[in-house]
């Protein structure tokens, strides 16, 4: 049925006008710079008179990317009345709302050789999108076109389509798209290993992507540390001894995924920058930063302190930060997609960078050697034997170019691929998982306990230790909620009440998540495997860690009590009814019996790279020549 983001902070906003007679929004978004330049559409009022001014969020998780009917309604209203207007919406409001996980039915035909080796897939999905579109052309494609960057996969076929129902609208959640295919290729892969009678560890080892790599659906791959995740939590859950080998009720499972290190196109098609930053020096030594990136509790704002902070050799402490302010900051798009530390720490560090060169020519002159040997770092500057304050040099400077600033932006990587559909899923670079659950399964009721969770992430390079591993175990309990109980299910009202499609459990005491109480102990590990497209190598941490819960969980299951629960939520319902199934020698298995039949449009047909294609589709008539 799909499930929703469940931040604390629900969705607020509030507008006025200043003594001017400009508007200006205070919302708890995660894209002030859409929301911005739909206000100025909607409105009929020039963008140069509207300020959006992005609130630090108690939770976003995809929920707040989508640009929200109350936030036109205050904008409107306070033009209107002339004074300030807000709206709170409450929990019910927010799960109408909704934009969540999409409930996604998919069909999956993979090729495989004896020894392991996939030879292709073909994937169908149908995707259930709510009444109205949010991001839906994008959620489609996601529910297919990150399933190539993973594994070595010489061909690929992908058929989606997406309906509308009388539901509250489906959009990004966390993992927009990817965790529904992920969940369905993970668990076939361990179906796959155990007809071969495979490890399911090893299957994957031997199939993982290469580095420095083209996909068949001409997605770029840079440096990809999935080997040494399978490898560290194999060890650290000491998998073999465990494998097949634990007493009824308990198992372990494995599952991998991959993610996006922000999306390689706008959302909007420009050829600007998708992020910018400006920064802001002063004779005092105070180094101010100013961009448009949203704070939404990932810790962004850490990141690009700490970003420039590296480059100019100061403490951290004498950054100031100023960001989600379309009035006074430069664009970046938003905290989606996982971009905002690949985009905005590499806009910081070419603005940084700028003033560096600055500030090392005027004092270079001072100390009376060359720039490029001087060094920047806690707070002076400096060679071998003579040394300035940063301080100094930052006044050195000053008397020598005047005001100091700089500004740097970013766009990404322009994508190999050429066919229609090839904008979604290039990104800069992707991040890995690897993730084993060890399940507790009771036969009698179907009640399932997680003790104990391993987590591998290919981070590239940790800039922030603490906060990284927060956003991995916080991917992990969201995963792990999802999987064993959150839905957002609806009813039909009796017809003398309107017969109306309602939200069966519309308040946070009736929508089941997992506490604090409920989550298992995580061993968490970041493997450091740099990616030259990322500021200081660092890839994304936010989003990719939650894709191989809710597969890992359910063959942890299978390993636990042999059956298949092939859909989510896995709920103790379900393990009776398969338990019940294999009592009865029928196929102990829950999940979708059959796949509808959808009049997909005709298939574009792409080479992949090592049959000769450049990227584009080919005529219908020359298809026989590579089909």
């Amino acid at each position: 049925e799909g499930n929703t983001h469940l931040p604390i902070e629900q969705h607020a906003a509030v507008a006025a006008l200043d003594g001017e007679g400009k508007l200006t929004l205070w919302s708890s978004t995660q894209v002030p710079h859409y929301v911005h330049r739909c206000l100025a559409r909607v409105l009929r009022v020039p963008a140069s008179q509207i300020r959006v001014i992005a609130c630090p969020n108690g939770g976003g998780f995809g929920g707040k990317c989508d640009v929200c009917n109350h936030e036109m309604v205050v904008a409107k209203a306070a033009m209107l009345l002339g004074r300030p207007v807000k709206i709170c919406l409450n929990r019910e409001e927010v799960f109408y709302m909704h934009r969540g996980r999409h409930p996604v039915l998919m069909k999956m035909r993979t090729g495989v050789t004896r020894d392991g080796k996939l030879t292709g897939m073909h994937v169908q999905t149908l995707v259930d999108g709510g009444g109205y579109g949010s991001y839906g052309v994008a959620s489609t494609f996601y529910t297919g076109a990150l399933q190539t960057v993973t594994y070595e996969l010489p061909r690929y076929k992908f058929d989606a389509a997406r309906v509308f129902t009388n539901k509250p609208p489906c959009g990004p959640k966390r993992g927009h798209g990817t965790p529904q295919p992920r969940f369905g290729q993970e668990v076939q892969l361990d179906k796959i290993a155990e007809k071969l009678g495979m490890d399911p560890a090893e299957l994957r080892l031997g199939i993982v992507a290469k580095p420095d790599s083209l996909t068949a659906n001409w997605l770029k791959i840079g440096s990809i540390g999935l080997a040494e995740c399978i490898r560290q939590v194999v060890a650290r859950s000491d998998w073999k001894n465990r494998f097949k080998k634990l007493p009824y009720g308990r198992g372990v499972g494995i599952a991998c995924g991959s993610y996006l290190c922000g999306a390689g196109l706008p959302v909007y098609w420009n050829k600007m920058p998708q992020c910018g930053v400006q920064l802001l020096l002063d004779r005092s030594g105070q180094v101010t930063v100013f961009c448009g990136a949203t704070e939404i509790g990932q810790g962004s704002d850490d990141v690009l302190v700490a970003v420039v902070a590296e480059v100019l050799g100061v403490d951290p402490f004498d950054v100031r930060c100023v960001t989600g302010d379309t009035g006074i900051t430069p664009v970046d798009l938003g905290s989606y997609s996982s971009r905002v530390t690949v985009m905005m720490g590499n806009a910081a560090i070419q603005a940084s960078q700028k003033l560096k060169d600055m500030i090392a020519t005027a004092a270079a002159e001072q100390l009376e050697v060359s720039p490029d040997r001087l060094t920047f770092a806690n707070g002076q500057v400096f060679t071998d034997s003579r040394s300035v304050s940063f301080v100094d040099a930052v006044g050195f400077a000053e008397e020598k170019f005047g005001t100091l600033g700089a500004v740097g932006s970013y766009k990404p990587p322009r994508s190999p691929g050429r066919y229609k559909g090839a904008g979604v899923g290039p990104s800069p670079a992707y991040s890995y998982t690897a993730c084993v659950v060890e399940a507790e399964v009771d036969p009698r009721t179907g009640w399932i306990t997680v003790p104990k969770i391993w987590i591998a992430h290919d981070i590239g390079r940790t800039i922030n230790p603490v906060l990284a591993r927060g956003q991995v175990e916080g991917s992990v309990y969201m995963g792990l909620s999802e999987a064993l109980m959150e839905e957002q299910v609806f009813r039909r009202l009796p017809p003398r009440l309107s017969s109306a499609l309602v939200h069966k459990i519309p308040s946070l005491l009736e929508y089941k998540s997992l506490t604090s109480l409920d989550m298992p102990e995580v061993d968490t590990v970041l493997i450091e495997d740099p990616d030259p497209n990322c500021p200081f190598g660092a890839k994304e941490a936010g989003q990719g860690p939650l894709l191989p819960v809710m597969p890992a969980v359910a063959n942890a299951i299978y390993d636990a009590i042999g059956v298949r629960i092939d859909e989510l939520p896995i709920t103790p319902d379900k393990v009776l009814k398969a338990l019940e199934k294999k009592r009865k020698g029928e196929e102990a298995r829950v999940g979708p019996e059959h796949f509808p039949a959808v009049p997909y449009p005709e298939p574009l047909i792409v080479p992949p790279p090592w049959e000769g294609g450049d990227g584009k589709e080919i005529k219908k008539n020359d298809a026989a020549a590579v089909v």
